[in-house]
């Protein structure tokens, strides 16, 4: 049997592990500054707690799975005879992979309320998979980073989740453009070109706005039966140059007046705030999830920065606020706002910018290599010390020839090698050499282990 990888999956071999986890670290060490602490939601989700919540796109990409056993026993005759997959699904399928992280903290919170302290803040890094279609950025699993706080309607904490983004980003020495929207701005589109009751497929056809470009935006429209004074109207609100702007177009129209005061709210709660990397307000940004309420966001690679031009990449991070996720699941009139952070395009831009040089690719620090069998039992004494004193190490498990030993180590890429024979034994000066250098010192133990302490 020829082994091969599900498409739209990866292996990840210990290198990129650690430059992952790198990523991960960082992100924990920002949402941990801002008062998160951590959550962890089970793979699998009733099938009833994911549909419905991500539009119709979104249920298709749902991965259900089989019932247990003989998954046909129940299964729903009529469907199954007419090949009606959509109704044959019910009967035969309880259960999904989870889709994202904000409908299993909703559910989560439901269940725990009596538990939790409101408002609630949480930050969750874990797997999500989709039935996409696998291409460049995009997998069918892959981590998402998740910082929320439900049961709050206040914009404090939309202004607190952009100075996440901004920080979080500034770390990992990636420039971004944050985007920000508000939904309610896009319900007084709907209004103002003449059909509110088209909000969800217009909002829709407004998020594939930057893939199809207008002509592609106004034949879905036309599909919905609007004509072209209401397309020029969808036009006029999202090329508005500015919040003033956009005030005259929507005057009258209370909802949309709304959206531009929420925006309004978190610009000033940002006064003073030194951003390191752009906030835009953005009013073409739509984001297509149907749970979003209030303030949305999005954010891409800034290709204005001369390093990152030429960087293809969707958007890397998204979220925004909903006013009552958990309403469906019993708890009502509870607001949250939240962002996700795309940890596998992360990961891939950095790559393409050479953003991992710095990040240690061995979790080892130092190699313990020995030249004949009494050096072997001499270093893996030597090499307790090392780990008695909180260094990560280890020792090749048999004595070798010197060539293949350095062979080894260049391919683990450890950082620190200690060689050992019959002469070092004697004298009680290692050989310790630094791999990036070349540099070789004879130094005793204890020395050995205070250089590197000291790096």
């Amino acid at each position: 049997m020829k082994p091969k990888l599900v498409r739209g999956t990866r292996d990840f071999s210990p290198a990129v592990v650690n430059k992952r986890n790198y990523i991960f670290d960082t992100l924990r060490s920002v949402f941990v500054k801002y008062g998160f602490n951590p959550l962890e939601t089970p793979a699998m989700e009733e099938l009833s707690t994911l549909t419905g919540k991500y539009g119709d796109e979104g249920d298709q990409l749902l991965f259900k799975i089989l019932n247990n056993g003989d998954y046909l026993a129940k299964a729903n005759e009529t469907a199954l005879n007419n090949k009606n997959s959509s109704q044959l699904t019910a009967s035969i399928s309880q259960r999904a992979l989870r889709y994202d992280l904000t409908v299993p903290f909703a559910r989560y919170v439901v269940l725990n309320r009596n538990d939790i302290a409101f408002p609630f803040k949480r930050y969750q890094i874990q797997p999500v998979w989709r039935a996409d279609k696998p291409q460049k950025g995009r997998y069918r699993e892959f981590y998402q980073c998740d910082v929320d706080v439900i049961g709050s309607e206040s914009l404090l904490y939309e202004a607190e989740l952009c100075q996440i983004y901004d920080e979080a980003f500034a770390k990992l020495n990636l420039g971004v453009v944050i985007r920000l929207n508000n939904r309610k701005i896009l319900d007084g589109l709907a209004q103002y070109a003449g059909y509110p009751n088209l909000f969800t497929q217009i909002t829709v056809a407004i998020d594939k706005l930057d893939k199809i470009g207008w002509d592609g935006v106004q034949k879905e429209l036309e599909r919905l039966g609007i004509d072209e004074l209401g397309f020029e109207k969808v036009k006029a609100v999202i090329n508005a140059p500015d919040i003033p702007t956009l005030k005259t177009i929507f005057a009258g129209i209370e909802v949309g007046l709304k959206g531009i005061e929420e925006l309004e709210t978190v610009q000033a709660f940002l006064e003073g705030y030194a951003f390191k990397n752009t906030l835009k307000i953005d009013f073409s940004l739509a984001r297509g999830l149907s749970y979003y309420t209030g303030c949305i966001y999005e954010v891409e690679v800034d290709t204005s920065i001369e390093s990152q031009k030429d960087i293809k990449m969707g958007s890397i991070g998204g979220g925004g606020r909903y006013a009552d996720l958990t309403g469906i699941f019993g708890l009502k009139d509870t607001s949250g706002v939240g962002v996700s952070f795309g940890a596998a395009r992360i990961y891939d831009v950095m790559e393409e910018l050479n953003l991992f040089e710095q990040i240690p690719v061995s979790s080892s620090n130092v190699l313990f290599l020995a030249m004949d069998e009494a050096a072997l039992k001499y270093g893996f004494k030597a090499l307790q010390k090392v780990r008695a004193a909180g260094i990560s190490s280890t020792i090749y498990p048999k004595a070798w020839k010197f060539q293949k030993l350095m062979k080894y180590a260049d391919k683990v890429k450890v950082p620190y090698v200690v060689i050992i024979g019959s002469k070092e034994m004697e004298s009680g000066a290692l050989g310790f050499k630094n791999m990036t250098t070349g540099e070789q010192q004879s130094l005793n133990i204890e020395a050995i282990i205070e250089q590197l302490k000291s790096e």
